[in-house]
């Protein structure tokens, strides 16, 4: 069933091992923190992906707002997730199958899972439910790369071939990223961004550093890898990383995913 768990009402699926459970009493509310940076990631990455216009930049500049970018119509993809936490000594990892198109908006279904019950629950199905809402109520635009949320400024130099655009956020939000977008020279493709969530998504997180990498699929602009390091009070280093496999792009069949069968 779209939007669902797989297998969520069998016994131990999704709930906690006799160990897990002991370790997660330990610490209630850092327990709880854990997932709060993997979801507010999911918020910026998805709402990353769409450029604003409206500036007088530099020629770079330029090219990279003129892109239209704003990712495909209609896609099907094979997500594939995994998170560990360090100091529980926690992990999981979750296949799922994702849909977007202008009808039906964003759904979701588990084909594969494994691990932490814990993270599952709390960290993926969360961070699902999250984009699904925010497909709902249109919560990309406080994220977009515009100047109403962003100023920009041209770094010196290459990286990889790559010309960089420093990006501070106007205001203090857990979906704007403090860092810098990475972009071709010839036309201004956006294909990577490196930052620090300019607000803490909570008083337990220290911190929230994520890379999102993008590419173009069937012409269409789309989201390709995503990977976080969050610091939790007494949970320490978590991390997060979420690989798009595509299947169709705009109605073009390009490639033929399929969910693991184990770890």
């Amino acid at each position: 069933m779209w939007g669902s768990a797989r297998g969520a009402d069998r016994p131990g699926a999704i709930g906690f091992t006799p160990r897990e459970d002991a370790r997660c009493r330990i610490a209630p509310l850092s327990r709880r923190a854990l997932y709060i940076p993997f979801l507010v990631t999911g918020f910026v990455c998805v709402a990353a992906a769409q450029i604003g216009v409206g500036l007088r930049p530099s020629p770079l500049l330029e090219r990279f707002l003129a892109r239209s970018d704003d990712g495909p119509v209609s896609y099907r993809a094979l997500r594939r997730m995994e998170a560990r936490n360090q100091h529980f000594g926690a992990s999981a990892w979750m296949d799922v199958w994702t849909e977007v198109d202008p009808a039906g908006g964003f759904r979701y279904q588990v084909a594969a899972e494994g691990g932490s019950g814990y993270i599952r629950r709390r960290v993926f199905l969360a961070a699902l439910e999250a984009e699904a809402k925010m497909w709902r109520e249109g919560e990309p635009g406080r994220a977009r790369l515009d100047d109403s949320n962003y100023t920009f400024r041209e770094n010196d130099g290459l990286e990889d071939g790559l010309a960089s655009l420093a990006i501070t956020p106007r205001r203090k939000d857990i979906l704007l990223v403090e860092g810098a977008v990475f972009i071709k020279q010839d036309d201004g493709d956006l294909v990577r961004i490196e930052g620090r969530l300019s607000k803490n998504p909570s008083f337990w997180t220290r911190r929230v550093d994520i890379v999102r990498r993008y590419g173009r699929v069937a012409g269409a602009h789309v989201p390709l890898e995503t990977e976080s390091i969050a610091q939790v009070l007494v949970a320490g280093r978590s991390t997060f990383r979420m690989v798009y496999e595509y299947e169709m792009v705009n109605g073009v069949h390009v490639g033929d995913p399929r969910p693991r069968t184990g770890p």
